[in-house]
């Protein structure tokens, strides 16, 4: 029909910076805290045990994580500092962070994976029990706990990953308390009441007369 006029029907906006940002930071601090909460737990768990020979007898020895090694756990709080420090800085200090947040997942993972191996925090508790220096744990055997901690460390991996390839779409901490790139204007100070006694003193004191009109 002529004279009516075609209205185009709304396209549905593609999802932009901002969608992608706000689900990149909810998948970077859950695997965060989720890895370093792993990989400190696992560290306190029991990851080897196994025997010495005492006086003619077999004794059991158990060896946790920490006593294994205490790098997945130093790196596994030095991942949960960086993932809070990167919301504090923006641009190459983000990127600096965020490095170090990765960069300490992967050291998690490759120190867990390493002590899961390891005899000896064992090797020196059978010396201690048999009062030899040179004895070592016999019937050698790990548990899961070091896979567990391996895990809490990728997980950390993740999230430093996702800081390096989001972390320019996400907000700092200050970003709520500014507006603009121009400083805030000072307020103008009050303007003293001539009434008051003590303006009434500093007029005197200035050589003034605060009576005059």
């Amino acid at each position: 029909m002529e004279g009516v006029t075609a209205v185009p029907s709304p396209r549905p906006e593609p999802a932009g910076p901002s969608r992608t940002g706000r689900t990149s930071l909810a998948a970077a601090l859950l695997s965060g805290a989720l890895g370093a909460a792993v990989a400190l737990l696992a560290t306190r768990q029991e990851w080897s045990e196994g025997t010495a020979t005492v006086a003619g007898g077999a004794f059991p020895l158990t060896a946790k994580g920490s006593d294994v090694t205490g790098v997945p756990a130093a790196l596994a709080v030095v991942g949960l500092a960086a993932l809070v420090a990167v919301f504090a800085v923006r641009h190459a200090g983000r990127l600096a962070v965020a490095a170090v947040l990765a960069l300490s997942g992967a050291g998690t993972v490759a120190a867990a994976l390493l002590g899961a191996s390891d005899s000896t925090a064992l090797d020196e508790k059978a010396a201690q029990a048999s009062g030899d220096a040179s004895a070592t744990v016999g019937a050698l055997s790990h548990t899961a706990w070091p896979y567990v901690a391996a895990v809490g460390g990728l997980l950390l991996l993740v999230a430093g990953l996702l800081a390096l390839r989001y972390g320019r779409l996400w907000p700092a901490m200050s970003g709520r308390y500014e507006r603009s790139g121009a400083p805030r204007p000072r307020r103008a100070a009050a303007p003293a009441d001539p009434d008051r006694p003590e303006e009434l003193w500093k007029a005197l004191d200035r050589g003034e007369d605060p009576t005059g009109a």
